[in-house]
This record gives C-alpha cells, sequence and structure tokens, in this order.
C-alpha cells in the first residue's frame, strides 16, 4: 500500500490501528448497554461505512476523519452514543468541522449502512455488526437509523494552531483539542496520555464517583 501523501490520509491511515472502541473509553463508560464500534475509518477501498446527517435530509452527510458509535437502549428505543475525531489543517477547516457538531445539530442521525452491518466486527471478531449492537432480533433488510444521544469530538490541529486557539478560545462541552503529533506519534493510540485524555471525554467522569457516593 503506498505512504499517505496527506496530513488527512497519514490521519485516517492511523486510525485504522485503532481498537473498536476509543482508547481509554470501556463499553460501560458512555452510559449504554451495547458495544463499542469503530465506523470509521474503514478499509482503503470500502466507502460503505456508517456517516452522520439531519433528519430529513438526503445530501447533506458528515463523514468524520475517524468515527466510534456506541450502541444503547432497546430495539424500540434505539441510541447511539458517538466519539469522533476531526483532523484539521487550519482554521477555517477547524471552524467547518466545528459548525457540524455544535450543540444545535443534536438532532443528529447515524445511519449505518446495511452492507456495513451485514459485515464481520473485525478481523479478529467473526460477529457480525448487526448482532453485535445488541439492538436487533432479526437481520436487517435495510439501514439501521439511530438518533445520537450522545456526542464529544476530538480535533486535532497542527502546533501552531493548536498553540493560538488554546490560549485564546473556549471549547464547548463536547469538545476536545490535542496537537497532531498525538495521532501520529509512533505509540499512537497506545501512549498513556492520549488514552488518559480520551478518557476524560466519557460522561461518566462528570459524575462523582466513590464507595459511599449513593448513601443517604
Amino acid at each position: 500500500m503506498a505512504a499517505p501523501t496527506t496530513m488527512d490520509a497519514l490521519v485516517r491511515h492511523k486510525l485504522r490501528s485503532w481498537p473498536q472502541h476509543p482508547p481509554g473509553l470501556a463499553d460501560h463508560e458512555m452510559g449504554a448497554r451495547g458495544s463499542w464500534m469503530r465506523a470509521r475509518p474503514g478499509t482503503v477501498d470500502d466507502y460503505d461505512h456508517p456517516y452522520l446527517k439531519l433528519p430529513g435530509s438526503n445530501r447533506l452527510r458528515t463523514i468524520p476523519d475517524g468515527l466510534w458509535l456506541c450502541f444503547g437502549g432497546t430495539e424500540r428505543d434505539p441510541y447511539v452514543d458517538l466519539f469522533a475525531i476531526e483532523a484539521c489543517g487550519g482554521f477555517q477547516n477547524l471552524l467547518d468541522k466545528r459548525s457540524r457538531f455544535a450543540p444545535s445539530m443534536h438532532s443528529l442521525l447515524a445511519v449505518c449502512p446495511l452492507e456495513w452491518l451485514n459485515q464481520p466486527v473485525s478481523l479478529t471478531n467473526g460477529m457480525l455488526r448487526w448482532r453485535y449492537t445488541g439492538l436487533l432480533r432479526d437481520e436487517p433488510r435495510g439501514p439501521l437509523v439511530l438518533p445520537v444521544r450522545d456526542i464529544r469530538v476530538m480535533y486535532a490541529l497542527r502546533p501552531r494552531h493548536y498553540e493560538h486557539f488554546a490560549s485564546t478560545q473556549i471549547p464547548h462541552a463536547h469538545e476536545f483539542f490535542a496537537p497532531i503529533s498525538a495521532l501520529i506519534s509512533p505509540e499512537g493510540w497506545q501512549h498513556p496520555t492520549l488514552r488518559a485524555f480520551i478518557a476524560r471525554t466519557s460522561p461518566r467522569a462528570n459524575f462523582w464517583e466513590f464507595a459511599g457516593a449513593s448513601a443517604a
């Protein structure tokens, strides 16, 4: 396979080695009963992967560089929580990508194409994805379209853009920012600092946890 020639291509190349759940997050840490699955990036020649869209729209799609879905709820009342990664080459690119995940857009839908659902979870897990979601009793006959309950997005910026943004801007609660080097470093997703940083995106991080937390 040819070496990546652009920053976006390099980021996607690195993200393909990431596990089925975001590093530092376990299935239960988003409050869902189902399991995480990596939706993007897929294999280099596979274009039929999940995407995000607004209800009623059949043209405008949001396709993050990295996308993980955590399936939850029941067959009658399903939902997904999502963790996304966006690599931004400049401020204009950052503004465009931030607008797609703005708080007013939390009516997003996650669309899982039928072909994707009928493929194995990974090379090491042969279970079909639709079974792995824990939401469907029967084989689907069409795409699975789910409301997005919770969104966490990590934006990766070039060093000069990251330093300027970090010193002048206040992120929204669902936004997390990191230098691009955190994604493309040799250690990749196994870097302890990166795993700890992603762990902070869990909604469980907003709750106080200790042995007597629920005591009267």
